[in-house]
């Protein structure tokens, strides 16, 4: 599985939990302006688009409706058992974020703003600590009810009490949401870091109150759910495929937010247990499109007819967000992994530059930062902001921070660099891992044995070179593969020595990086930190990150973070690329404008009809 893995929010949950995040706190708010009735919000500069605006750039606001894209399920999701995406019990099915509206929705060609969807406009008190939306009189949830006020505030209340705890964390300081009239909602917050709160509970989901009021939201269904959204379930098998149909009758498929948007009449998600037979039916036009991770795959499988002949096509796109966080992941709740000269071992033990050429063809560069491919990331001494947060702490960090910011060393790319797996053995010992009789123990005797969790066979040739440098220090290490319903309740348990995930932030990261590097969250089943971080530092550098004014001052707070944790060798860092490689069937067409902060496929391409039949009579 030589890939770049998909972002781990899609990677191990299905939709929408773990989008949801992203959802969430794709914006946020502009407090240095008075209170004013306004139809978006946005963090740090006005909004792109003016009130009254028609619709997107990145769309066609002409694009025909019909058609049916099918997909296959996330990389890492091989089957599903529930269609509550909203909490942490089960396996959601992927999509269930369409059925689904939400007071705002973003604007994917900029980097934290958010328009008008249930929400006709929003009010900001003067006190930042208040958020009023003017809900749309003619919002309806697909059975014909109307959407109301306290729908939204019984949705805020299940999610906070009884969702996923990576939501609830995010929620912890909204202390009231209040139903003012059937079409008025008000939030009030608490606490000092508020900046992401009015547009974390502009993006929740919007679930009917009389619905959920028969129903526990805190166990997993199989029962299609009410919404209000573009889509609902119309067809599905468990574990090998879901469809969702595009509703004629959707109360807001006109409004600007919408228009050019949601053009498929059908969206299906295919489910596959093996990766040879997924791609082997993309060959047959089984289904009509993926996204290539596999590097492998994309550099020499697909010099077939198909694609020869022009009827499957490959396209490359550019992404312009954070590249991500993919690596293996040290468990560093457990006592072998507590000595930070042990992580930074392992990490000399990996050959990137042997692994990319040999088996990535090259396709791929190092990552070294958390917020790779973006301005976010450290590089060179800390400049003098960054050195204002980072002075109090000095007592409490490496000398390393305050200089260049650790990058992972560049091997000879022989495979088992010498002078690297030196460095790492002296590294070990110095961390009282010593050698005997070929063995590496601790003071009390104890062998140091690792185990790589997997679910999938295919990443065994990337993790075996690691292991054969590993054992020429000693380590015994091994992998361990699992089946895919016993990975996710380690993986949500942190029963795992190292695993192999990936990560996407945001272009303006807040509140929801307490869930990947924060204390608290360390101990909170299913959030991000999956190293199991406690570190008082980052966590009053989070605190930075969310109460930022500016952009000057988040990227200042954000590279300091940076500066600590690859300080601290949480991980081995993997690859990135800074783009999307698909693969599909030649029957679709899209705007000549890509949204610069997503693929943009579900959203805004649509059914050709006459590219279908010249590739129905070609076949």
């Amino acid at each position: 599985m030589t890939r770049a893995l998909p972002a781990r929010p899609l990677h191990t949950r299905a939709a929408l939990c773990a989008a949801l995040v992203v959802l969430l706190t794709v914006a946020s708010v502009n407090f240095s302006e008075a209170a004013e009735d306004r139809h978006g919000l946005s963090t740090f500069g006005e909004l792109k688009y003016p009130p009254g605006f028609t619709n997107f750039d990145y769309v066609n606001p002409d694009a025909p409706k019909g058609g049916r894209l099918s997909m296959i399920g996330t990389a890492g999701l091989v089957t599903f058992n529930s269609l509550n995406a909203f909490i942490l019990k089960g396996d959601a099915a992927q999509g269930l974020g369409y059925l689904f509206d939400a007071l705002m929705t973003p604007a994917q060609d900029e980097p934290d703003s958010m328009y008008g969807l249930v929400a006709r406009s929003v009010e900001l008190s003067d006190d930042r600590r208040m958020v009023t939306f003017n809900l749309r009189a003619g919002a309806k949830f697909s059975d014909g009810s109307p959407l109301r006020a306290e729908d939204v505030v019984n949705s805020f209340t299940l999610l906070k009490e009884k969702g996923h705890p990576r939501i609830a964390l995010q929620l912890r300081d909204v202390e009231k949401a209040e139903a003012l009239d059937p079409l008025t909602v008000r939030y009030r917050f608490k606490g000092d870091q508020i900046r992401d709160l009015p547009a974390i509970v502009a993006g929740l989901p919007i679930f009917s109150k009389a619905w959920y009021g028969t129903r526990d939201f805190s166990k997993t269904t199989l029962e299609a759910p009410l919404g209000s959204g573009p889509y609902k379930v119309a067809k599905m098998k468990q574990g090998s495929f879901i469809i969702y149909g595009r509703r004629e009758d959707y109360w807001a498929k006109d409004l600007p937010v919408n228009r050019g948007r949601f053009n498929f009449a059908e969206l299906r998600y295919e489910y596959f247990r093996d990766r040879t037979a997924e791609f082997e039916a993309l060959k047959a036009g089984a289904y009509d499109l993926r996204e290539e991770f596999t590097s492998k795959t994309w550099a020499k499988e697909y010099d077939i007819a198909q694609v020869r002949e022009k009827r499957l096509l490959r396209l490359t796109l550019p992404d312009a967000r954070p590249s991500g966080a993919q690596g293996f992941f040290i468990n560093v709740r457990r006592k072998k992994f507590s000595d930070p000269r042990v992580r930074k071992a392992l990490d000399f033990a990996f050959d990137f530059e042997w692994t990319n050429k040999n088996q990535f063809y090259g396709l791929y560069k190092r990552t070294n930062s958390f917020f790779e491919n973006s301005d976010m990331k450290a590089s060179g001494p800390p400049g003098e902001a960054e050195l204002a947060l980072l002075a109090p702490y000095r007592d409490q960090l490496p000398e390393e921070v305050f200089s260049t910011p650790y990058s992972s060393p560049v091997s000879d790319g022989s495979g088992q660099d010498r002078k690297l797996l030196r460095a790492a053995s002296k590294l070990l010992k110095e961390a009282g891992w010593t050698v005997k009789d070929g063995v590496r123990v601790n003071a009390a005797g104890e062998k140091f044995n690792i185990e790589y969790l997997i679910f999938s066979p295919t990443f065994e040739r990337i993790i075996a070179p690691f292991i054969k440098n590993l054992k020429i220090l000693g380590i015994n290490a091994r992998i361990r593969l699992v089946d895919p319903s016993q990975y996710q309740s380690r993986l949500k348990g942190f029963d795992f020595d190292i695993i192999t995930q990936r990560y996407v932030l945001r272009v303006t990261p807040g509140v929801e990086i307490r869930s990947y590097w924060g204390s608290k969250a360390a101990d909170t089943a299913g959030s991000f930190n999956l190293s199991g971080i406690k570190d008082p530092v980052v966590d009053a550098l989070i605190e930075k990150v969310i109460a930022a004014k500016s952009r000057a001052e988040l990227v200042t707070a954000t590279r300091a973070i940076d500066r600590v944790l690859r300080a601290r060798y949480y991980w081995v860092p993997h690859w990135y690329k800074a783009a999307h490689n698909l693969a599909f069937w030649d029957k679709f067409s899209r705007p000549k404008i890509k949204p610069l902060y997503g693929r943009g496929v579900i959203e805004t391409w649509w059914y050709d009809e006459a590219k279908a039949a010249r590739l129905k009579a070609a076949r």
